[in-house]
């Protein structure tokens, strides 16, 4: 009898499954599940998260201000011409001159924007639950931050004078080349090197979660023993996943509270994403993007500050573009230059992060992951942005515009599905 019966329902879904199929592919409606996604975070905590990325439009300018007065003081009061001559005197070397220059130029502009910074950075943090550290931690990594800036900004001004001494006319083309060069080194450097100095990074625990998720590299050829955590919950509860480094460096890394904080099939979909970066070649693509956009703002470089020089050279006793005192010079008109440019390279980022979602969809297969993971970066992003705010503001697509892809990857599927039945 139980036989019998089991026969018979065994019957009933083969007949039916085709039909379900096909009323469950006709009764979702990806705009539907969209809104019932988007939904979920109402009132303050949607308030919260407006509030929260809003006030970034403003420290974008705000920033870019302060930035460009620091570097107007350093002129206006004729600190650059007197670090410029301090490392004269200490040194014959013409090449060394530069990374005199910039040690102390660097160590009083961190001190002079500290107050900014202990705001934007820390307290502002701090308001918005975003902050785990105290003011002690906080600094001591800043300090860190500031001796691996120091460090590499003294070798690369040592290179860059060195190219404007030797071409004085074409030196933005080779400029670029070396600035694309030490932009690589970093990206190399920084997962084996730079980041363990502000986290400790393990390789992922065995387990369901990490077979699945190797299981995705494997498809894509992507090395699976390069799957790293890092305790970034010390500093902050925001969710982070990223991919780093380049060659034999290269690695996908996930922070403690990805996993702490999310479901196996979130932390699926944030992988899956990742492994996207990683196999499209987004780093690569990057580099190329950056090299561009610092080719252009070289360019500018070369044509107005022999300009600038000319009109007030003698009031800031800077002599010439070779002369390292020139350096606050070419810090004002980056700062104008990159806050122009902020909507065209947020979009060059977000078009790659677009890419990565459509391949996080495909490979992890989990929509409703993605979906529900996407809400929760919008306790720090704003959720339903307009369409020329989220193209001038947002490096990433906002919570409306991923959940909105996972909504229709989900109904595509489900309407594939029907039509292979």
């Amino acid at each position: 009898m139980l036989r019998n019966t089991l026969i018979f329902v065994a019957m009933l879904l083969v007949f039916f499954e085709p039909c379900l199929a096909v009323e469950a592919a006709s009764n979702f409606d990806s705009e539907t599940a969209t809104r019932a996604y988007l939904d979920t975070v109402q009132g303050e905590a949607r308030e919260k998260s407006d509030s929260y990325f809003e006030g970034g439009y403003w420290l974008i300018l705000w920033g870019a201000l302060v930035t460009f007065l620091v570097d107007w003081l350093f002129l206006k009061l004729g600190w650059s011409a007197g670090l410029g001559n301090f490392a004269s005197r200490r040194t014959r070397k013409v090449w060394l001159r530069p990374a005199l220059y910039i040690l102390p130029y660097m160590v009083i502009v961190s001190l002079l924007t500290l107050p900014w910074v202990v705001y934007t950075d820390f307290f502002r943090e701090q308001h918005y639950g975003l902050m785990n550290q105290n003011l002690g931690e906080w600094l001591s990594e800043q300090l860190i931050g500031l001796a691996v800036t120091l460090i590499m900004a003294s070798l690369f001004v040592m290179v860059f004078f060195a190219v404007i001494r030797r071409f004085p006319k074409n030196w933005w083309i080779l400029g670029t080349v070396v600035t694309s060069t030490f932009i690589m080194i970093m990206i190399t450097l920084s997962p084996v090197y730079l980041a363990p100095l502000f986290n400790e990074y393990t390789e992922m625990e065995n387990g369901d979660l990490r077979d699945q998720i190797v299981a995705m590299a494997d498809i894509k050829g992507v090395p699976s023993s390069n799957i790293y955590v890092f305790n970034q919950s010390k500093q902050h509860n925001r969710i982070s996943a990223n991919v780093s480094g380049f060659a034999n460096t290269m690695r996908i890394s996930l922070n403690d509270n990805l996993l702490l904080r999310s479901t196996p099939q979130e932390v699926k979909s944030v992988m899956g994403h990742e492994i996207g970066h990683y196999v499209l070649g987004h780093i690569w693509r990057l580099v190329i993007v950056l090299s561009a956009v610092f080719a252009l703002g070289f360019f500018i470089l070369a044509k107005l500050t022999p300009r600038l020089l000319k009109k007030y050279g003698a009031r800031w006793r800077v002599s010439s573009v070779t002369d390292p005192a020139v350096i606050p010079v070419f810090g004002m008109i980056f700062t104008i230059y990159f806050l122009l440019m902020t909507p065209v390279t947020n979009s060059l980022i977000r078009i790659n992060e677009i890419e990565a979602d459509a391949f996080g969809l495909d490979i992890a297969k989990e929509p409703d992951g993605f979906a529900s993971i996407a809400m929760k970066l919008s306790e720090y992003r704003k959720i339903e942005p307009g369409p020329l705010e989220e193209i001038l503001f947002f490096d990433h697509p906002s919570g409306a515009t991923r959940v909105r892809m996972a909504m229709e990857w989900k109904a595509n599927t489900l309407r594939g599905q029907t039509s292979e039945k």
